[in-house]
């Protein structure tokens, strides 16, 4: 997910020259939480058969993740005007090591609670950075060049989207896969051996991850950053406006709700993929989560298409169409066999790629001083990842775990983005 707060801001010191490595290890937190996001799709299964749990029970993996977002989107916000930016990135950096040196003793002792604690923790530490990275991008150069900045660093954080699944597919899974029957036949020692083997593959991942969140934490306390003055008399405005009162903007109330289901679809179809692709397709483990890969890097491609394509008609055109292409797709993905269902998972790559950044800026549009306050609501509707994928889990349960008749809940979700797109981005005329 990428968050984004509007502050009125200047740089008071150094010249363009002396932005550009302040911006690199910016650069370098969108791609270090793109990392976390998409590690998760591979987490899922792989917890699923370490811990033996139910499909609602992994996808508590995202929720851990996306409600601390939610309960920290106002605290980071909060922090980023206590601290400033520099302290605030340094602190979502130590928390977000923290969460991933847990994974350590969660595996040592293959306790699923621990783990869940140790998303949590990471997940603060992300709506920290996210919150404060965001703007700091758009404010490292000259404004006119602010959305160019913004792209560039999100497109880090599709890199990221490409590159987690691939690694968390060589260093966590192990292809190895045993039917319950299969499992119960084992003697008890053998049994045990075989879950604590699997769980102790995340360990080394996830070590080497923090210790780099680690260095890069050390890097920005000793590396000197732009100055930054903010508009004093515009902040208190802000804050005289009533959280809920912008709200009576209906673009934004409807725009809201299209984020919280946009959020919970791009979840779901990353959490579930691998068992969508080992069920539909009939692909092994390791292969499924190797296509997860691919399926991050046509996500990364939709995003400049989705950009090249905004030249030529407008957002909520685009947004109508994508979102009608992801509806049929994932109708496909439900009813579909064989590769084609992997095709389905690819193609819904492409299309959600621009669904974030374009529900937002419909959302925001000609909302003025009320534009700060709206930005909190679009960042808490992220929640949405934290509560359709335990559905979906439910769903597949409760479906004799059949993975593809979950996906009926990001259908659902790409019908009321469609909606959004056609109707409900009107502003008032």
């Amino acid at each position: 997910m990428e968050l984004g707060t509007k502050k009125n801001i200047t740089l008071t010191n150094g010249g363009s020259k002396g932005y550009l490595f302040p911006f690199i290890l910016i650069v370098s937190l969108f791609f270090l939480w793109g990392m976390a996001h998409n590690l998760n799709g591979v987490l899922i299964p792989h917890l699923k058969k370490a811990c033996q749990l139910d499909n609602s029970q992994s996808a508590l993996v995202d929720t851990s993740v996306f409600l601390a977002y939610f309960i920290m989107a106002l605290p980071a916000g909060y922090l980023l005007r206590r601290w400033g930016y520099k302290l605030s990135i340094i602190l979502g950096l130590i928390a977000f090591s923290i969460g991933a040196f847990l994974f350590i003793p969660a595996a040592d002792h293959r306790m699923y609670e621990l783990f869940l604690l140790a998303l949590f923790i990471i997940g603060c530490g992300l709506a920290v950075l996210e919150t404060a990275a965001n703007p700091y991008a758009a404010i490292l150069g000259k404004p006119e060049a602010a959305t160019h900045r913004l792209n560039l660093a999100a497109s880090f954080n599709g890199l990221a989207a490409m590159v987690a699944p691939i690694i968390g597919t060589t260093f966590i899974l192990s292809g190895k896969s045993f039917s319950e029957l299969e499992l119960s036949s084992m003697a008890e020692v053998e049994r045990t051996a075989y879950l604590m083997e699997e769980a102790s593959t995340v360990k080394a991942p996830y070590l080497v991850l923090g210790l780099i969140l680690l260095l890069v934490a050390v890097v920005f306390i000793f590396v000197k950053l732009p100055e930054i003055k903010e508009d004093e008399t515009n902040s208190e405005e802000a804050t005289k406006i009533g959280l809920f009162s912008v709200l009576r903007h209906k673009h934004l109330a409807f725009a809201v709700i299209a984020q919280f289901f946009y959020v919970g679809a791009q979840v779901c179809v990353t959490s579930f993929f691998i068992r969508m692709a080992q069920q539909g397709a009939g692909v092994d483990e390791k292969t499924a989560g190797y296509y997860l890969g691919v399926y991050g890097l046509l996500f990364m491609v939709g995003r400049f298409v989705g950009t090249f394509l905004l030249r030529y008609t407008t957002a909520n055109r685009l947004l109508a169409l994508y979102a009608l292409v992801c509806t049929v797709l994932a109708g496909v993905a439900i009813l579909g066999s064989g590769m084609v269902v992997l095709y389905a998972l690819g193609g819904l790559g492409f299309f959600m790629s621009i669904m974030f950044p374009t529900i937002f800026s419909l959302g925001i549009v000609g909302l003025g001083r009320d534009t700060k306050q709206a930005s909190s609501w679009l960042i808490m509707a992220i929640v949405g990842g934290a509560i359709f994928p335990y559905i979906t889990g439910g769903i597949i349960d409760i479906a004799g775990d059949n993975a593809q008749f979950g996906y009926v809940v990001p259908f659902v979700c790409y019908l009321i983005i469609l909606w959004f797109g056609l109707r409900g981005y009107k502003t008032p005329s």
